[in-house]
């Protein structure tokens, strides 16, 4: 179940509906944060599916001689990176990058995910470990975008 909820999908709507929320309210910060993590899940996303057909690492579950197969389409090679562990760490990175006291203990989220993952035997330790990475260099540029772009006061965590 941890799995199915880590996906994409649901940290999109999350983010949807705090965007909005913080749009009905009228809070610039908070609006800037929710978008600061959409792009960050929208770049994690697109880095890991590019990197998931190039690299074609058969899942764990997948019996099979070479471990990297090169590009592949087919769902069983795509090991690396984890998808649903990149997505989260980049959204709830982002969240932690603004605001520390509220974004801290909600990094557990993508740490279940990562160790649902292996559990349920879709990735490797490496798999979910590089794209823990991915998430937080995805959040990183998400979030400084948003500062350069925007009063960087606005985005910074205060508290």
């Amino acid at each position: 179940m941890v799995s199915r909820v880590g996906d994409w999908p649901a940290h999109m709507i999350a983010g949807a509906i705090g965007l909005a929320i913080a749009f009905a309210v009228g809070s610039k910060p908070w609006m800037r944060i929710f978008l600061a993590m959409l792009i960050a899940l929208a770049l994690a996303g697109m880095t890991t599916r590019a990197t998931k057909i190039a690299t074609g690492r058969a899942r764990p579950s997948v019996k099979t001689e070479a471990r990297w197969n090169g590009p592949q389409l087919s769902s069983k090679y795509h090991a690396f990176p984890s998808g649903h562990t990149a997505a989260s760490t980049a959204f709830f990175a982002a969240l932690f990058l603004s605001r520390k006291k509220i974004g801290g203990p909600l990094l557990l989220i993508p740490i279940l995910i990562a160790l649902s993952r292996m559990i349920v035997g879709a990735h490797y330790l490496s798999d979910v470990t590089v794209a823990a990475i991915l998430g937080v260099i995805c959040a990183l540029l998400a979030v400084h975008w948003l500062c350069t772009i925007h009063d960087r006061s606005a985005i910074e965590g205060r508290g």
